[in-house]
């Protein structure tokens, strides 16, 4: 068998897999960019919303974070894999871009 890895046919986004014969592209980790095989400890680099920690990529919960990142009045953070959302707090309701109260 030829390893035809070797060559780096695959996209940047990508890993290559040889197979008897062949070989296969795989999509990297959603956490890297870049990588040299599956899941979020083969990343080249950490995308952005991720750090590295014990050798992988892990989420940064930006809700968590000393400097606050949804400072509207009556706003929750809420988070999200590689990011957040800012949403209205219960009983609030967003309108114009305002969270008032419902």
């Amino acid at each position: 068998d030829l390893n035809e890895c070797a060559d780096s046919p695959c996209k940047d986004h990508q890993y290559c897999l040889n197979t008897e014969g062949s070989f296969a592209c795989k999509a990297c980790d959603a956490s890297c960019v870049g990588c040299t095989g599956k899941g979020s400890e083969k990343c080249k680099t950490c995308a952005s919303g991720y750090m590295k920690e014990d050798e992988k990529c892990t989420d940064i919960d930006e809700c968590n974070l000393p400097e606050k990142v949804c400072v509207k009045e009556n706003q929750d953070c809420v988070n999200t894999s590689g990011s957040y959302k800012c949403v209205c707090s219960e009983g609030f309701q967003d309108k114009d871009g305002t969270c008032v109260q419902t």
